[in-house]
């Protein structure tokens, strides 16, 4: 029998060409949040949809699952109004995908991460959010390969889309300082190989490797040699300062990308980001240096691996969805049940005269005077010491009683608390809601991680010691 592996992030171009081409050794469960045709889908791939966001909806759908594939990125939106970074929302993911994995008993997850720099990890945000998403990964019994990988050039890639379309629509390129930098990039037939060779294989288990191409180059040396390939005449020069700002403006531009999507793209390009060596790449040396891998590209465009579309995509039963998802420090190492409920006491408490908080049961209702706001509702069979779950069931502020839920997760080993509203349907006007309620949203959360910065350090005898800035 194949074993079956489960692609997150099974629509990107990775997951595309490694379904197509490994469809004779594997069988897949293919996950994405659009609707697939089973008609026009490939016999062994079966596509679930899934939303990622929901911890009961990723354990569903990691059922009957040998090995898990992790390709997911969260630079796009996926509601109306997302409130929250790209790294806080990565981190979230990673922590709902790896709870489901040790659910269902997968032997494996190989996430597919990028070259860090060497030495000290930058205060960059996209670097450092890769590193999270590893340490989240392995931070339960199921082992993890990690491969970091430089720019993967290949037909339907982000990064190689936005050099072709900057060669094609650009005669004349000023590149920034930061196109100097060095990086080691990969072809799509060697990244497709590693991944077969570490799936399955427990001599790679619980380790990391970079992942890298023949030759190191640079962006700048990039561009020249596809205009080279493309027999385009372009006149590219070096400047000698960084424009950060300026770069994301004209690469989103030009490339037809959002800059939601080219801002952490752009922001890891001032530092070297080359291949470490390591036993993984001696075992599956690579066979393309870069003008090798992008002239391959550049013949196969038109052959990406189509997605098995339903004809008429489920419409969303609600378009104005809100998702926040907010970072807040933990010093004090308290556990998800602790902040949950001190949230119930201290939200009254810091609007004292103003708004209360009325138990009943599991749900707690937050009024002004007679008019009720909100009703949460306690889930106590999904939640546990590091999640805590609590559905939005009512209140004037809510158009939607069987929509949208509210939790408190420890991640990163308890050093911080993710607040985390999903699916959340307001019943002020759009407009009203974004200017008032949304705001005051984010304010609350702003004070309440404040407030939790503050809370003493719990002690093994049970006493507390107060924070202090030596602490």
């Amino acid at each position: 029998m194949k074993p079956t592996v489960a692609i997150a992030g099974a629509t990107g171009f990775i997951g595309r060409w490694f379904m197509n081409r490994y469809r004779h050794k594997y069988r897949f469960i293919a996950l994405s949040r659009k609707t697939m045709s089973p008609e026009k889908a490939d016999p062994n791939v079966e596509w679930r949809q899934v939303d990622l966001y929901s911890l009961s909806a990723s354990r569903e759908a990691l059922k009957g699952a040998h090995y898990a594939l992790y390709l997911v990125h969260s630079m796009r939106p996926s509601t109306r109004l997302n409130q929250g970074s790209f790294d806080n929302t990565d981190l979230l993911l990673a922590d709902n995908f790896v709870r489901a994995a040790e659910l269902n008993a997968v032997q494996q997850i190989v996430f597919l991460s990028g070259i860090l720099p060497e030495g000290k990890l930058p205060d960059a945000r996209p670097l450092r959010s890769r590193a999270e998403v590893e340490k989240t990964l392995e931070s339960t019994s199921v082992p993890l390969t990690t491969l970091r990988a430089g720019i993967i050039v290949g037909p339907g890639g982000t990064s190689f889309k936005i050099m072709d379309r900057l060669v094609d629509r650009l005669p004349l390129m000023l590149c920034p300082k930061w196109t100097r930098s060095k990086t080691q990039p990969i072809g799509l037939d060697d990244t497709l190989c590693v991944l077969d060779t570490v799936l399955g294989n427990s001599d790679y288990f619980n380790a990391e490797y970079d992942i890298a191409g023949k030759a190191v180059t640079t962006y700048f040396d990039m561009l020249k040699s596809l205009a080279k390939l493309k027999g385009r005449k372009r006149w590219i020069y070096a400047l000698p300062f960084n424009l950060p700002g300026l770069s994301r403006l004209w690469v989103a531009l030009f490339s037809g990308l959002s800059p939601t999507m080219v801002s952490p793209l752009i922001a890891t390009l001032r530092w070297d980001l080359k291949g470490r060596p390591n036993r993984l790449m001696e075992e599956v040396p690579p066979t393309q240096n870069f003008e090798e891998a992008a002239k391959q590209a550049l013949q196969q465009r038109k052959q990406v691996p189509a997605l098995p579309l339903a004809e008429e995509q489920e419409r969303r039963e609600e378009k104005n969805t809100v998702r926040s998802v907010q970072r807040l420090p933990n010093p004090g190492d308290h556990s998800a049940i602790w902040v949950a409920r001190r949230y119930q006491t201290w939200l009254p408490r810091h609007f004292r005269y103003l708004l209360k908080a009325d138990h009943r049961g599991q749900t707690t209702v937050f009024r002004i005077g007679g008019f009720e706001l909100l009703h949460l509702k306690f889930i106590p069979d999904r939640s546990d010491a590091n999640r805590q779950l609590f559905y939005i069931v009512g209140g004037q502020l809510v158009k939607r009683r069987d929509h949208g839920w509210l939790e408190f997760r420890s991640v990163l080993g308890g050093r911080y608390v993710i607040a985390a509203i999903h699916e959340f349907v307001p019943r002020l006007p759009w407009l009203v809601y974004n200017l008032t309620q949304a705001l005051a949203h984010l304010w609350v959360m702003y004070h309440f991680g404040r407030y939790l910065n503050s809370q003493p350090l719990e002690r093994p005898d049970g006493h507390n010691v107060p924070l202090s800035d030596g602490s």
